[in-house]
């Protein structure tokens, strides 16, 4: 593996491109072959096809590290505590939205170091613009010519406060929070695109009460912690990765500016 974090960047946000391309193929198509999974959620053919895609091309790049994806098999706790680094992807990242067929749905590759995100690639197949992260370096937003600028969070809210949320799996358990902060603008967006817009400063937080998957939110925070904001836990702490047997994160708050107690607002009076 190279040494260099900029060069890997570089290479893994060519491999989330190559997998982006095969499930534009199936969007073009129209084939999706939805199927369900053993929670319930869809799984189409572009997400196997995503997996495999990535899959082939990080082995070849790093033989010597385990890639954890959301369509392999969960390698038990007692194997994946002995990781140190590996991979951890989503293939297709917003299936609801693929079948949809809104757009909001990306190609998610992180590399999680000692249980923090050390790299982060987030890739939207129909506009082939991304976000790359490399936290205590920088974030960047690249566009489908290549181009590429930094990005940075937002250094104070906006008035109203500017919240994203989930698309597909909204709900009112953050009535409280939202009559906390007062006025404030909801932007429902699917997918990982939720941090990355507070990574760019087109929002101020993200709150989940809700479930998500390690491989939902790696990548995106990596890219948010590169560009200067944080992701906690309930309890203040960063949010990790591999602590436990199971592959669910606890509930978190994403937020870029710090000009607001964004745990006292979600938790409320203790």
């Amino acid at each position: 593996m190279s040494g260099v974090p900029g060069e890997l960047l570089t290479r893994v946000a060519g491999i989330a491109r190559l997998a982006a391309r095969e499930i534009l193929k199936i969007y073009a198509s129209g084939d999706f072959a939805a199927g369900v999974k053993t929670d319930a959620s869809p799984l189409t053919a572009a997400d196997l096809r995503a997996h495999q895609v990535i899959l082939e091309n990080l082995q070849a790049l790093t033989p010597d590290l385990p890639v954890l994806s959301e369509e392999s098999d969960l390698s038990s706790y007692a194997e994946r505590s002995g990781w140190k680094r590996y991979w951890l992807v989503d293939p297709l990242d917003g299936t609801r939205e693929f079948l949809a067929r809104n757009g909001q749905f990306t190609v998610n590759i992180a590399l999680i170091d000692r249980h923090t995100p050390a790299l982060g690639v987030v890739h939207i197949p129909v506009t082939d613009a991304g976000y790359q992260g490399l936290p205590g370096s920088g974030a960047w937003r690249q566009d489908g010519a290549g181009e590429r600028r930094e990005i940075r969070v937002a250094s104070r809210s906006a008035a109203p406060i500017r919240v994203v949320g989930s698309r597909s799996h909204a709900g009112d358990s953050l009535a409280a929070f939202f009559e906390r902060i007062g006025p404030h603008e909801l932007v429902p967006v699917g997918s990982a695109l939720k941090f990355c817009m507070v990574a760019e400063g087109a929002a101020d937080v993200y709150p989940r009460l809700g479930p998500t998957c390690e491989w939902d939110t790696a990548a995106a925070h990596a890219v948010l912690s590169g560009a200067g904001g944080a992701v906690c836990d309930l309890n203040g702490a960063p949010l990790e990765y591999n602590r436990r047997d199971g592959i669910l994160n606890p509930f978190f708050v994403a937020y870029g500016p710090s000009d607001h107690d964004w745990l006292a607002l979600l938790k409320g009076p203790a």
